[in-house]
């Protein structure tokens, strides 16, 4: 069950009330609302705590993942990023950028091409988790800073990885989206130190995580106090082993009935091959995807990092123009 409260004042009085109904609950104050998360076997008639005093809503959700159910929220969530760029249900949102930020001269040609395509958000790591420890893994926190000034120069919004607890308070004046990576989607600690920030999280979906792993996760922040969350398909580890993973489209109409949260979806790591991209990025559209997320570089085979899975910018803008056409198109379908 979720209440939605008028003030917190009433907290006690409707916790005492539960209690004595066999309900345990949790409140959770976020950037727009006051919550009690209640949970408990006992059939109870919700008609009882919406007359409470103090209370605005209640609504019961059967889901073990309830404040980013859909079942209560009817309404799709729509992120406002500033500047007038928005993610969630209606517009689509494109973002793109390499998976590892190296130098200031790449920076300034990877946002030139996104510049000139109208794309007003960019990808790109400063602190990369690497299968080998041998890798290049990132220029770190100088890199950031140096990130953030540029795009904000330019009107872009960044989104970046962040690993670890101890690097969200150095990034946060830095990040426009703090990125969770599919490592770390189950990082408790760390989703938990993300329910406390008042920026957006973009959640990927863990390697062999199911979906409902991923509601779950997203879960985490939100009851931590942060509604500004994403959720993004990236692929599933299967047996197949002609791509890099399995993109799992089926999950994007899935997590649009089962959640209000915006839905992306990243085919660079979905699939792992350049050339797979973008009709794999194309069928994200018309499977109903908020937003595109992809990896673009001048010169791939020289990139630092995952180069076998990035556009070049002649690729990148054909892919905009196309992703562009195919929103329009699926609006005429509905």
């Amino acid at each position: 069950m979720i209440i939605q409260l008028e003030k917190a004042a009433v907290v006690p009085v409707i916790t005492e009330h539960l209690k004595q109904q066999g309900y345990k609950t949790t409140e959770v104050t976020t950037q727009h609302a006051h919550y009690l998360v209640a949970i408990g076997k006992k059939d109870l008639d919700i008609r009882t705590i919406g007359q409470l005093p103090g209370v605005r809503d209640v609504h019961h959700v059967s889901d073990d993942y309830k404040l980013v159910s859909r079942k209560w929220r009817v309404q799709p969530t729509v992120l406002d990023l500033g500047d007038g760029v928005t993610i969630g249900e209606g517009t689509l949102a494109l973002c793109a950028g390499p998976c590892s930020i190296e130098s200031e001269a790449q920076m300034e040609k990877v946002m030139a091409h996104l510049t000139d395509h109208g794309v007003r958000l960019m990808r790109g790591g400063v602190f990369k988790p690497r299968s080998s420890p041998y890798s290049f893994r990132g220029l770190g926190m100088e890199g950031l800073k140096l990130f953030h000034g540029m795009a904000q120069a330019r009107g872009i919004k960044i989104v970046t990885e962040v690993m670890q607890v101890s690097q969200v308070e150095e990034m946060h004046d830095y990040v426009d989206v703090f990125q969770v990576g599919a490592r770390n989607t189950q990082n408790f600690n760390l989703l938990d130190a993300l329910g406390s920030v008042d920026k957006p999280v973009l959640l990927k979906r863990g390697i062999s995580g199911t979906i409902e792993e991923l509601l779950s996760s997203a879960e985490y922040v939100f009851s931590g106090g942060n509604e500004k969350l994403i959720l993004c398909e990236r692929g599933i580890r299967t047996f197949e082993t002609a791509s890099r993973n399995t993109l799992d489209l089926n999950a994007v109409p899935i997590l649009k009935e089962k959640s209000h949260l915006p839905v992306i979806v990243d085919p660079s790591h979905g699939i792992g091959l350049r050339d797979y991209v973008p009709p794999m990025a194309l069928a994200a559209v018309l499977a109903g995807a908020d937003g595109i997320v992809y990896e673009t570089h001048e010169t791939p085979e020289t990139a630092a990092s995952d180069g076998q899975q990035t556009l070049n910018f002649d690729e990148s803008a054909r892919l905009i123009r196309n992703l562009r056409r195919v929103f329009a198109l699926r609006g005429e379908l509905e």
